[in-house]
């Protein structure tokens, strides 16, 4: 290495080794504080690498070298594997200058994530996700503006969400903005396919793949519901869990014929339905374990007794929930279940069937049993909800969370991101701090005064956006 680099190279490892000397000796509160202060620089590291190798890419300096990949050429260079390689060369192609085919220096790609991860403000896979959607066929159909609105909603989000939670909410995002959809094409059918192979020993492998989200929606829900962990002590992986749930549920259907009762209601198969798909015959519809329907296959859904149709209003909250016939479903929890999608609690995946309704104020202490009290919640963040501090509300129909103090001392306000969320540029954001909020529903008051910022973007073509 160079002088200059040996040196601030050598003592970025002197620091480094001195804050791992104190690990030992160093209060909690402490320790508590050094893991987001290392994040940040193990961030601050990762634009580094990427934005050398950008440099290293305009001045053609591997090609000098003898490599007619980049990826190749950074993989030998640190000894990563490759796919390490390609996700770092692919973030310096979106987040970096470019230069053009007249030599002149060009703005990155995706200008407002660039912005947020040189601020350190996310991580390489933020970038990855926005990388990725925003390269997608859907987001291919976006009129060049409302791609760039898109890009800057997506930079705005990323910093509050884990890279899950935001490739959810892009996906969402996209595939709202792509309003007309693709062009009609003559597609062959979806492919739904399932290999049985037995082994010597008497067992077997079962491996498929389903492309029918209705069908695939339908074996998720029922395998899920008896997934859940039948203990806090379970020793079983959950790709145990789902073996095990695979062969009750079928020694059941073999016994009896019908399905079981989980949690004293039925696994059903829930399609929620916009208030202006609806109102426009029913452009499309998701289904609560994920996956889009086309209008055909919602028809066809919508001839099954089993189904339960759930009407949202444009914020996301239930305006009517449909019933099974073949049972009385508890319509107040498949409410609840149908604004929460699941744990509600930020950065978890956890499904309906793994999920508890946790009052938010406490029934002992005279909270009501209503959608406006309630919260979904999986048993790991029921618990971390009692015992560490944290606070949840709900607000115009929605729940958030509020984290205690030594998790973010300014207490920012997190909440898993939703569409609807989304304002037109323009609009006024709601305060969203303790005490502010005029659609603040039963909870306990907030300690500090956590703050989030509003939800614009500065640029959409012809008006485009989403309330």
């Amino acid at each position: 290495m160079t002088g200059t680099v040996s040196a601030a190279a050598g003592r970025l490892a002197q620091e480094a080794e001195a804050l791992a000397a104190v690990v030992e000796s160093a209060g909690d509160d402490e320790l508590v504080a050094l893991l987001p202060a290392a994040e940040a620089v193990a961030r601050r590291l990762d634009r580094l690498v990427v934005e050398t190798v950008a440099t290293l890419q305009r001045r053609g300096v591997f090609s000098e070298r003898g490599y007619r990949s980049t990826v190749g050429a950074l993989a030998d260079l640190v000894g990563c594997d490759r796919f390490e390689a390609h996700r770092r060369v692919t973030a310096a192609e979106q987040v970096c200058p470019r230069v053009g085919l007249d030599g002149a220096v060009l703005p990155p790609r995706l200008l407002a994530t660039a912005a947020v991860f040189a601020d350190g403000g996310i991580g390489l896979r933020h970038v990855e996700v926005v990388t990725k959607v925003l390269g997608s066929e859907a987001a291919g159909r976006l009129a060049p503006g409302v791609w760039t609105g898109a890009e800057e909603i997506l930079a705005e989000h990323a910093g509050r969400h884990t890279p899950a939670e935001l490739h959810k909410f892009a996906v969402q995002l996209v595939t709202a903005l792509d309003q007309d959809g693709p062009e009609p094409r003559d597609d062959p059918p979806p492919v739904n396919e399932l290999f049985l192979t037995p082994s010597r020993d008497g067992g077997g492998t079962i491996t498929g793949r389903f492309g029918d989200a209705a069908l695939w929606g339908t074996i998720t829900t029922l395998i899920e519901a008896k997934t859940a962990p039948r203990s806090s002590e379970d020793p079983r992986s959950t790709a145990q869990r789902r073996a095990d749930a695979l062969g009750e549920v079928c020694g059941y259907v073999l016994a009896h014929g019908d399905l079981p009762q989980t949690g004293g209601h039925r696994p059903t198969l829930t399609v929620t339905v916009a208030l202006d798909d609806l109102e426009q015959r029913a452009r499309g519809a998701v289904l609560d374990l994920g996956g889009a329907l086309t209008p055909a296959a919602l028809r066809r859904l919508c001839c099954d007794a089993a189904v339960v149709p759930v009407v949202l209003g444009g914020s996301g909250q239930p305006l009517d929930v449909g019933r099974a016939t073949r049972t009385i479903p508890d319509g107040l929890r498949r409410a609840v279940a149908a604004r929460d999608r699941g744990c509600a609690f930020p950065g978890c995946d956890r499904p309906p069937s793994w999920a508890e309704v946790h009052h938010v104020v406490e029934w002992q202490h005279g909270g009501p049993t209503e959608i406006s009290n309630l919260v979904m919640l999986c048993g790991r963040h029921h618990r971390v909800l009692h015992e560490s501090g944290w606070v949840v509300r709900i607000r115009d129909g929605l729940p958030e969370f509020v984290p205690p103090r030594w998790i973010d001392p300014d207490q920012h306000i997190r909440r898993k991101p939703r569409v609807a969320d989304v304002r037109r540029p323009g609009t006024r954001p709601p305060d969203t701090r303790p005490g502010r909020s005029s659609g603040a529903g039963p909870g306990r008051a907030a300690p500090g005064p956590p703050r989030v910022a509003g939800t614009t973007a500065s640029a959409w073509a012809d008006g485009g956006g989403l309330e």
